[in-house]
């Protein structure tokens, strides 16, 4: 089931930005560091433009696959780097916020390492049972394993994405929802789909309908990102709408094109003659705006 694990990483990115954020600037407008805008969204839209052009062929070779999680490997180790730096400033955030230090005992260390080996046991056998639900949900309704993956597996698996980016707006953590978006998108195409690659016999075929359509819309939404990212590094509840709106949309037109729906022309048409154009003219109008500021 190849075409559920690209479905499951292309959907989940898109869902991430639009919906992901898109709910979470409705609860409260969020805000955008510097350091998201200057490096992590860059790199967010440079592996998924690299995606698409090493999914040109039709398949994820497993030597893209090692191209792809030597690049996790590599933000990884750029991230515990700069995350050492900034190690005083955190503790002393937790000693405030808890009255106390945190705790580095081994009995500690070794609970934790325990939860994690527990979780990883239980993520394994629930996305087992994902797969197999979706595989016989496609066949039930008819439809593509690529739609399922990119519909309601994606959101199946960006639930926790979903929880934690809510639960920082809730609590006024507003940057940490925008930065659990951004890092795991470029978690799932470096890491799930560079190690799915890896250990699939022969790749990971990639269906024309994901290079043609769904992979150059998750790089229009990461390009979204930018003009809305740099406009006083704050995404506002309309530009959350904004975002909550189109993933409807998208999400609408997968369901028409798989079920082959009379309604299907009048749909695309309407979108491209006067919804993308006007929201082109709105993001570009967000960058200049951006750009002239000083």
């Amino acid at each position: 089931q190849a075409d559920i694990a690209l479905g499951n990483v292309v959907g989940s990115n898109i869902f991430n930005v639009l919906f992901v954020l898109g709910l979470s600037a409705l609860i409260t407008p969020l805000v955008v560091s510097q350091q998201l805008v200057r490096l992590d969204v860059p790199i967010m839209i440079g592996v998924s433009v690299l995606l698409l052009i090493l999914g040109l062929d039709g398949r994820l070779a497993r030597l893209d696959g090692i191209l792809l999680f030597s690049g996790i490997v590599a933000y990884t180790l750029f991230a515990i780097r700069e995350s050492r730096r900034e190690g005083a400033e955190v503790i002393a955030e937790y000693a405030k916020e808890y009255g106390g230090t945190a705790a580095r005992g081994a009995r500690r260390i070794l609970a934790q390492v325990a939860c994690i080996l527990i979780g990883l046991g239980l993520l394994v056998i629930g996305a087992r049972w994902l797969v197999d639900g979706a595989v016989a949900l496609a066949k039930a309704l008819g439809v593509s394993e690529l739609v399922i993956g990119l519909t309601i597996v994606a959101a199946g698996t960006s639930l926790p994405e979903v929880a934690t980016s809510i639960l920082a707006a809730l609590r006024g953590e507003r940057d940490i929802a925008v930065g659990n978006v951004v890092g795991s998108n470029i978690y799932n195409i470096l890491a799930i789909l560079g190690l799915s690659a890896i250990l699939t016999p022969g790749g990971i075929p990639v269906a024309p309908a994901a290079v043609s359509f769904d992979i150059p819309v998750m790089i229009a939404v990461t390009l979204a990102c930018l003009p809305i990212f740099t406009t006083g590094h704050l995404i506002a509840r309309w530009e959350g709408f904004l975002f909550v709106g189109y993933y409807a949309a998208y999400a609408l037109y997968l369901v028409l094109a798989s079920l082959e729906h009379d309604a299907l022309p009048l749909f695309s048409a309407t979108m491209i003659a006067y919804v993308l154009p006007l929201t082109a003219v709105t993001l570009l109008v967000l960058y200049v705006r951006a750009a002239r500021r000083p």
